[in-house]
């Protein structure tokens, strides 16, 4: 009988609620988030992160922040967490995401010697190869392209020069066209061209 008594015991504080997270601010930490809340230089996420944290001191439960943030209880949770392990650090995304890149910028530094020291074009597939060859770095030719294009005043991208136009001339268009004569029949299907 004891031993039913445990698991019924056990199984029930499974089930249980989380304990509710409250977080208390001083005012000097209010005016921080407040502050940082009404920053236009900080990204969005980050400004809801205070919010939520200012809302929790306030008094308000998990479960009424995450249906005003349209989020889940758990992020709510999350940035609480974070608040308390590492303090204002915690608001801001932690950097790590996304691909790390192949290459550094002595590898471009390279190639840009290359191009403006050796005797002959190359285009981006043949620099691929090179970097490949020589520095041990895969890039596509695509994406190597799109690096050097920041790096190097290619022709594209230098200020092209001004078109010269022709001065307007006036009189009728038959002056300026030379002596074509056009003229629609009535029907409005056909259109008659005479020299």
């Amino acid at each position: 009988m004891v031993v039913i008594k445990y698991k019924i015991e056990r199984l029930y504080n499974d089930l249980s609620m989380p304990a509710p997270l409250r977080i208390i601010l001083s005012q000097e930490e209010d005016l921080t988030l407040n502050e940082l809340r009404h920053a236009g230089c900080v990204p969005k996420r980050t400004r809801d992160r205070a919010q939520m944290l200012r809302l929790n001191a306030q008094g308000w439960k998990v479960a009424v922040i995450a249906q005003i943030f349209e989020c889940h209880q758990h992020t709510v949770r999350a940035t609480l967490r974070r608040w308390q392990e590492r303090g204002l650090a915690g608001l801001w995304e932690e950097k790590g995401r996304g691909a790390k890149p192949k290459w550094k910028g002595a590898d471009l530094d390279y190639l840009v010697e290359c191009v403006e020291n050796d005797n002959r074009t190359y285009n981006s597939q043949q620099l691929a190869k090179k970097l490949k060859q020589e520095r041990s770095v895969d890039l596509s030719s695509d994406r190597l392209r799109r690096l050097l294009k920041k790096k190097l005043p290619l022709e594209t991208n230098q200020k092209k020069p001004e078109k010269k136009t022709r001065p307007y001339q006036k009189g009728n268009k038959a002056s300026r066209f030379g002596d074509v004569g056009i003229s629609r029949s009535c029907r409005g299907d056909r259109v008659e061209i005479s020299r």
